[in-house]
């Protein structure tokens, strides 16, 4: 029975934390610290780092990847998923009260002018996030090349952008190799 005891804390502890933290990843990983490592001393604050690492090297919600790892280390696969429920149930139950009533609210004249109003700051933040982005993802001359030949790539066609980041695997592949060669001989 303390097991499940357990994944109870876990899902409620992680849904509260999706609950009442807003602003991003950042600010919930922040959080998880809190209440992890300081609060109930479930884990190190090295595991929450080394968790960090791994969750943003893995494809999906950083958040959410972190939310596993974290819960699979105090209970196993079953924690895992706990955490991960927790964590993102608040969002599903808000995006689905949005989306029921949507539809009876779209032609609102306020509604609408609040959605205009939304989504003219979308551009600017996602500016602002490249623009932080870019002093990890682009290293030296090479990473700056490819950058800039992807964004025309995306400004000016429809590749599919699978397509776009295989191919920046291979030219990375292809330069680190280069180095590499330069660096033996």
């Amino acid at each position: 029975m303390k097991r499940y005891q357990r994944l109870l804390e876990i899902f409620f502890v992680m849904a509260k934390i999706g609950l009442f933290t807003f602003g991003g990843g950042w600010s919930i990983i922040a959080q998880m610290q809190n209440e992890f490592v300081d609060k109930r001393g479930w884990m190190k604050e090295e595991q929450v780092v080394d968790f960090m690492s791994l969750a943003k090297s893995f494809p999906g919600i950083m958040i959410i990847n972190m939310s596993v790892f974290c819960g699979y280390a105090m209970e196993g696969i079953a924690g895992g998923a706990a955490a991960a429920v927790g964590l993102s149930l608040p969002a599903l139950a808000a995006i689905a009260a949005v989306a029921f009533f949507y539809s009876s609210l779209r032609d609102n004249i306020y509604v609408v002018k609040v959605l205009n109003g939304i989504r003219s700051v979308v551009v600017p933040i996602i500016i602002s996030a490249c623009l932080k982005l870019k002093k990890t993802a682009a290293k030296g001359l090479p990473g700056y090349v490819i950058l800039a030949i992807s964004f025309a790539v995306c400004a000016t066609t429809r590749i599919n952008k699978l397509v776009l980041v295989l191919a920046a695997l291979a030219a990375g592949l292809l330069i680190w190799k280069g180095e590499i060669a330069d660096d033996v001989s």
